[in-house]
């Protein structure tokens, strides 16, 4: 296994990382039909699916920052 470093110069605002909110919308929705309905078209869960995998990106991003900021 191999490690990779990457210095990133972190946004003033950077404890408010999160989905632009109109992605937030649009993932909210497609959520909340698919609890509706019990399904999504294809095109629509590979779109929330997406949207997630996002989110959790940004989630991890924002405790790596807060963890780094910290030392």
């Amino acid at each position: 296994m191999s490690t990779v470093t990457i210095v990133v110069d972190l946004p003033e605002d950077w404890a408010h990382f999160g989905l632009p909110p109109a992605l937030d919308a649009r993932l909210t929705a497609l959520l909340d039909r698919q609890d509706r309905t019990g399904e999504l078209g294809e095109t629509e869960q590979r779109e929330a699916e997406a949207l997630c995998n996002l989110v959790d990106m940004l989630t991890l991003l924002k405790l790596r920052a807060e963890r780094a900021t910290r030392k």
